[in-house]
């Protein structure tokens, strides 16, 4: 376990956004009076022990924690472990890649997709009648490899040349959210991330809602710099305030830029929403833990995609506590009904 977890240790190294981590550095040192050399110790001791990434010890907070508390806490290494079992490579391909999703859950969305290789010009000519269009790179994360474009600087001729050159392999229809939420927040589509599983006796359970919500931002993602906020699961309702994933910045109960407050905001069609994530979840039930990022429009809901992935930080960093004992006694049902498949409902 050690030996894996040294090698977990170097994949965090290699893959760091040393900005990010020099400013936790300098918080740190102001805050705690710790020099950067004790931090790294405390980070490698802390990253091996309770598998956990260089920039989760400041995330998670563990400076301020017990070792009892530490222990509930899941980070990167648990995660990647916990969602190979939950849902094995073989099965990922529909959640992979946005093409292929849009394909396999079509009857769940609210928007268009097309693939670079299915435009045709009748298609290019209705996307160019709308007044904004969505170019994305299929397998993305976090947001990146994403543009919204308005219609107005491109041509019918042009149309699929300015993708390729642009390394963009998918184009989307633009999503109007709802009214209300565009109050919340219009800078981008702000969508809720609600996390499930499929039990042993494949039945389809929630662990957790979240709303990430844009902060002068055209995507939502906590790792652009947004505020993701816990949602009651019965009602729908922001149960508690806004967080970001930078340490430096605090919990925000009222929208910083539109003054709306996120606290009580209620989420539309909530129980429409409840409902559509169950039917996807047992589509292709041999992923067992999906994180589903639903979008909401005057008319309704739709999928905007599915994770495998999901975050750990939006997961636990909005309810400010560990659920890894959540995912330990899911691990267990896997171990112990390793194939289990569904086609039933709740």
């Amino acid at each position: 376990m050690k030996v894996k977890r040294l090698l977990y240790f170097f994949y965090y190294i290699k893959n760091m956004n040393w900005d990010l981590l020099n400013k936790f550095q300098d918080h740190y040192k102001r805050r705690y009076n710790l020099s950067i050399l004790r931090q790294w110790y405390l980070v490698f001791n802390n990253s091996l022990k309770y598998n956990i990434s260089i920039l989760e010890f400041y995330q998670f907070g563990f400076n301020d924690k017990t070792h009892k508390e530490k222990l509930k806490w899941a980070g990167t290494g648990t995660m990647y472990e916990f969602q190979l079992q939950a849902n094995p490579k073989s099965e990922r391909v529909a959640l992979d890649d946005k093409r292929i999703f849009a394909r396999k859950y079509k009857k769940f969305l609210a928007h268009k997709i097309y693939a670079l290789d299915e435009l045709t010009e009748e298609i290019i000519k209705d996307l160019l009648s709308m007044q904004k269009v969505v170019f994305k790179d299929a397998t993305g994360k976090c947001g990146s490899g994403v543009l919204i474009k308005e219609t107005k600087n491109l041509s019918l001729k042009g149309f699929k040349e300015y993708m390729r050159k642009h390394q963009f392999d998918m184009v989307e229809t633009y999503i109007e959210q709802h009214p209300e939420i565009n109050k919340l927040s219009p800078s981008g589509v702000n969508t809720i991330r609600i996390f499930t599983k499929l039990d042993k006796q494949n039945n389809f359970i929630i662990l957790g809602c979240r709303m990430r919500i844009s902060v002068n931002s055209t995507v939502d993602n906590m790792a652009a710099g947004n505020l993701a906020a816990p949602v009651d699961e019965l009602t729908g309702i922001i149960s508690g305030p806004g967080v970001y994933s930078d340490i430096t910045k605090r919990p925000e109960k009222i929208h910083p830029v539109t003054k709306t407050k996120i606290v009580g905001f209620q989420i539309p069609y909530w129980n429409d929403i409840l409902n559509m994530v169950e039917e996807a979840s047992y589509l292709y039930p041999n992923n067992k833990s999906i994180g589903w990022d639903v979008i909401v429009t005057k008319d309704g809901p739709g999928l905007l995609e599915g994770n495998h992935d999901w975050c750990k930080l939006l997961w636990q960093l909005p309810v400010k506590k560990g659920l890894k004992p959540v995912l330990e006694s899911f691990r267990r049902e896997l171990e112990e009904h390793p194939q289990i498949h569904s086609d039933g409902h709740r």
